[in-house]
């Protein structure tokens, strides 16, 4: 497949949705990780305006990249350990981290 479908599209919103909903910062208050982890959430909500905005535009090519670079750091994150999250169904490791 060449070319990335509304229902693709569509599918991969859905799954930043609900990585963002799973997400819980982890680090102490006032921590240095803590700002860590506030980046890293900040990035990944800019790149989820930034796709919003790309799809309405019809450029799905780079509303699809930004909802990959969102994730990226959402993924990061995670494995770091800055951010708690219950399932690995939306993250790119295997072990939860509860």
């Amino acid at each position: 497949m060449r070319e990335i479908s509304d229902e693709k599209l569509t599918k991969y919103f859905e799954i930043a949705k609900k990585a963002f909903d799973d997400i819980k910062i982890n680090p102490p208050k006032g921590s240095h990780m803590e700002k860590v982890a506030n980046d890293y959430l900040d990035m990944a909500k800019r790149y989820y305006e930034d796709a919003k905005y790309f799809k309405e535009k019809g450029d799905y090519v780079t509303a699809f990249a930004s909802l990959n670079y969102l994730h990226g750091y959402l993924d990061a994150g995670a494995r770091l350990g800055v951010f708690k999250v219950s399932t690995s169904e939306y993250f790119a490791f295997e072990e939860e981290t509860r």
